[in-house]
């Protein structure tokens, strides 16, 4: 392997450790090279970055290496995160969101059976949002993918528990009651 390719591989083993970083040991089994050689290569690549890559650097702790964002970076990573994060859900992914979480675990032929419309790209929607989640598949023939609701959805609507939902029924009613003083007030007039 050229040293081309080792530097890659050890970028690549780092992006993957994440914030558990790479152990030397580790990274020298993977590679098949000594520990110290391990550790010459993170040191030059250590070195490359701090002039190549500005908002990224290389921290050695011990024995173990891990990438992390630079200082000068913060502020703007800081401002990223506190950006509330508004993603609107169209109409279709609120129908579909409504549908999963009073019927659950529910089917994407039960959704669609029940909004009389394909579901697919709105059920997607909401599984990118993480508001949703493939709960595995249905005992039924085909064993469809089964869907329902996510912590994430809790805190997106600000619910305890999904026993706090509003009574569907109830709702409903309250609805249809408005709705006939409304006419009972037109007819009136």
């Amino acid at each position: 392997m050229s040293e081309e390719e080792l530097q890659g591989a050890l970028q690549g083993l780092l992006y993957v450790c994440g914030d558990e970083g790479l152990v030397v040991h580790d990274a020298a089994r993977v590679l098949g090279i000594s520990e110290e050689e391990t550790t010459q290569y993170l040191n030059q690549l250590k070195d490359w970055m701090q002039l190549n890559m500005p908002g990224l650097q290389l921290k050695n702790y011990g024995s173990k290496f891990q990438m992390v964002t630079s200082e000068e970076a913060a502020p703007y990573i800081e401002k990223l995160a506190e950006v509330p994060e508004k993603n609107n859900l169209s109409q279709a992914a609120l129908e579909t969101l409504a549908i999963i979480a009073y019927n659950q675990p529910v089917t994407k032929a039960e959704i669609d059976d029940i909004r009389g419309v394909k579901s697919e790209k709105a059920v997607q929607s909401l599984v990118n949002k993480a508001l949703v989640i493939d709960a595995g598949r249905a005992q039924t023939p085909g064993r469809p993918i089964i869907y329902q609701t996510t912590e994430r959805f809790l805190e997106y609507f600000n619910i305890p528990s999904i026993q706090e939902l509003p009574d569907l029924h109830e709702s409903i009613e309250e609805e249809t009651e408005e709705a006939d003083l409304f006419f009972n007030q037109l007819d009136e007039e």
